[in-house]
């Protein structure tokens, strides 16, 4: 680590965060694991939105030793509206390795942490800080866009020259004698304060010592070139009904939304009787009669970081052209990724991304 430079706007920056910062239940406890599931969590997520996400990890999986014991289902079915499920996985994965390889304590330097399943630079960086108070930085994109106006870089802040002159400076910045403060300090101003599109300038302590402001550039920084091509997918998605059971098949052990609960779907489809056929073809092959009905959800749209699925909803009612009828026979011919189940039972299970909106759609039978 370089010998610490403290310019001038770093206590500034600290006594605006002793009067300002979030009331968060992972702050000040000196534990490494919650400050590790906060990190993993608030990635791609809003600290509001996810904290009763927290509260309810924390109620099921309150240790280390927790959720390591837990399965894969149990984890992700507890994630389940936070998205990028593969979070949830690695966070299990690293657990295990921490109980297993390291007597159950988080490390206490980068090199291991950074070893860890899921866990980069930057949750490295804010666990040993916050939870340890050692010297490290935790660079993300709160930090990138604050630095970019403060020291007026035109780089662009996504790419590796960018990141690295930044992180240079983040690390010649930090004040070894708070360096967990100062993290979050950076955490709760980029989102109050300095933040993406319009920064609330008027109420920045250290406007005087910004670049940006002081140059009139505001709007410029931070230089973000986006080069992830993002595609659109159709997708056409059946209710299907047998009865009071609903057919829902598991995506695959890999890719998008892996091992995650979805109704019948079909991708590309280029019409409406495109994917009526698509529809009859695939339940047909389960021994199922198909007859659908009229759209019910003219578009529901998900993003995902490479595609975006524009997606259309259709009830339908199966019928068994099979010599019995019983759901207990029906269930045992259908592959081991497809299953018949009640709405009541829906909560359960763990659903992949927007098919568990839909859910809302199919009725309880009395």
């Amino acid at each position: 680590m370089k010998e610490m430079n403290n310019p001038k706007w770093v206590p500034q920056l600290l006594a605006w965060y002793d009067v300002n910062k979030r009331d968060l239940p992972w702050r000040d406890c000196g534990d490494p694991y919650k400050v590790w599931v906060s990190e993993v969590m608030s990635q791609q997520t809003r600290i509001e939105a996810m904290k009763p996400y927290y509260d309810n990890w924390m109620r099921l999986f309150p240790t280390l030793e927790d959720l390591a014991k837990a399965t894969e289902d149990e984890v992700v079915h507890a994630w389940q509206g936070l998205g990028y499920y593969s979070r949830a996985r690695n966070l299990r994965l690293g657990v295990q390795d921490v109980v297993h390889n390291y007597g159950g304590v988080v490390p206490h330097n980068r090199k291991d942490m950074e070893s860890l399943k899921g866990v980069g630079s930057y949750t490295a960086g804010a666990v040993l800080s916050m939870a340890y108070g050692e010297p490290e930085v935790a660079v993300d994109g709160n930090v990138l866009r604050i630095y970019a106006r403060l020291y007026g870089i035109f780089d662009d802040i996504l790419s590796t020259k960018g990141k690295k002159m930044i992180t240079a400076i983040v690390e010649d910045t930090l004040p070894h004698d708070r360096p967990g403060d100062f993290n979050q300090a950076l955490m709760d101003f980029g989102s109050a304060v300095c933040i993406p599109k319009t920064p609330r300038c008027g109420e920045c302590p250290i406007v005087n010592t910004c670049h940006a402001y002081q140059h009139n550039v505001t709007d410029q920084l931070p230089v973000r070139i986006k080069k992830i091509k993002v595609v659109d997918v159709p997708v056409f998605v059946g209710i299907l009904s047998y009865g009071d059971y609903y057919l829902l098949h598991k995506r695959p052990n890999r890719g998008l939304l892996r091992s995650m609960w979805e109704f019948p779907s079909v991708e590309n489809a280029d019409s409406y009787d495109a994917a009526e056929s698509g529809l009859t073809e695939l339940v047909g092959t389960f021994g199922f009669e198909l007859s659908l009905q009229p759209v019910i959800v003219k578009e529901l749209t998900h993003v995902f970081s490479h595609r975006k699925w524009f997606m259309k909803a259709f009830r339908g009612d199966l019928q068994y052209t099979g010599d019995h009828t019983s759901i207990e026979t029906i269930q045992t011919q259908l592959p081991k990724d497809w299953m018949l189940i009640k709405r009541e039972e829906f909560a359960d299970y763990a659903w992949a991304g927007p098919h568990g909106k839909l859910t809302e759609l199919c009725p309880i039978v009395e």
